[in-house]
């Protein structure tokens, strides 16, 4: 994973969802989290995996484990709020773009969390 201080909660779970414990990401939450990441796969068809705890035990129990890789392209703060740009890579291939956004709690847990993901955008290098 690329690691970009512009958004070091971002950052930090990207990096524990690429490792061996994806499920530290758990230790990143507040109590009260909720989430959605949309999932697309291409021709039009999605998953919107969302909810609390629970639904992110689920999540990580259904994915992929140890096979692609996050790499931040461009990462923001404002405030209690961090966004990243990004791709995901299998080994050496693009899987798909991703855009994300954390706002954060004032004692930096992540209380809401927004990802999108599609395969079909390979994002340009800027001109």
């Amino acid at each position: 994973m690329t690691t970009t201080a512009g958004a070091p909660t971002l950052s930090r779970w990207f990096a524990l969802i690429d490792s061996d414990r994806p499920e530290d990401i758990l230790d990143l939450i507040a109590p009260d989290f909720r989430f959605s990441i949309v999932f697309g796969t291409g021709a039009g068809q999605a998953t919107d995996f969302a909810g609390g705890r629970e639904a992110l035990e689920g999540y990580l129990r259904q994915r992929e484990k140890g096979v692609l890789t996050h790499h931040v392209l461009s990462a923001s703060v404002d405030g209690h709020d961090e966004f990243v740009l990004g791709e995901t890579r299998r080994g050496d291939a693009f899987e798909s773009t991703f855009v994300a956004a954390a706002r954060l709690g004032t004692d930096g847990d992540v209380r809401n969390l927004m990802i999108g993901r599609s395969p079909v955008l390979e994002l340009h290098e800027p001109s």
